[in-house]
């Protein structure tokens, strides 16, 4: 069914079956529950605050009773949070606040660890690229430069093999 046919299919119903439709796509479909739960109740603030500590969980994992959880450091988790964010429609500024952290915490693990798989470095580079992009899209570069400039020198002094990719986005950047 196309768009225009939607409309007029629509178009033809009276309120109570519009209210009836919009209802049982809420019971039937979780991603609409989800959507209006977050229209009508936003707090930004809280899914926050929950992504970082899942993100942060990533790195360094709450131990278990007994024994010692291992990081498992995969990108994925953030960008299912991020993918999740954009299309709920979350601020932008909360969305780049997520995409940057999730660099800053893994710089901040690879500081205090040796890491030795190559794809940690590309995924994080690839991280770098997504949020440059996406801040700039957004229009809001400006207010993360500070970040950004950080994440890239933390690259410089952890020495990883691919600075000079980062180096090449923040040339670009400056005008």
């Amino acid at each position: 069914m196309s768009k225009r046919d939607l409309k007029k299919y629509l178009t033809e119903l009276n309120k109570e079956q519009l209210e009836e439709q919009i209802i049982e796509l809420y019971e039937k479909f979780s991603p609409v529950k989800v959507y209006y739960n977050f229209v009508f109740n936003p707090k930004e603030e809280t899914l926050l605050q929950e992504c970082k500590l899942k993100i942060s969980n990533e790195y360094y994992p709450v131990k278990k009773t007994g024994r010692r959880s291992k990081p498992k450091m995969r990108r994925s988790v953030a960008q299912k949070y991020i993918k999740h964010f954009i299309l709920l429609g979350v601020d932008p500024f909360i969305i780049a606040d997520v995409m940057l952290y999730n660099i800053e915490i893994a710089q901040t693990f690879s500081s205090e660890h040796l890491i030795k798989q190559e794809l940690f470095f590309k995924s994080m580079f690839n991280s770098f690229e997504q949020a440059v992009i996406f801040l700039i899209a957004n229009g809001i570069i400006n207010d993360f430069k500070t970040r950004i400039i950080s994440i890239h020198n933390q690259s410089i002094k952890q020495k990883w093999h691919n600075e000079p990719e980062f180096n090449a986005i923040i040339e670009r950047l400056e005008y």
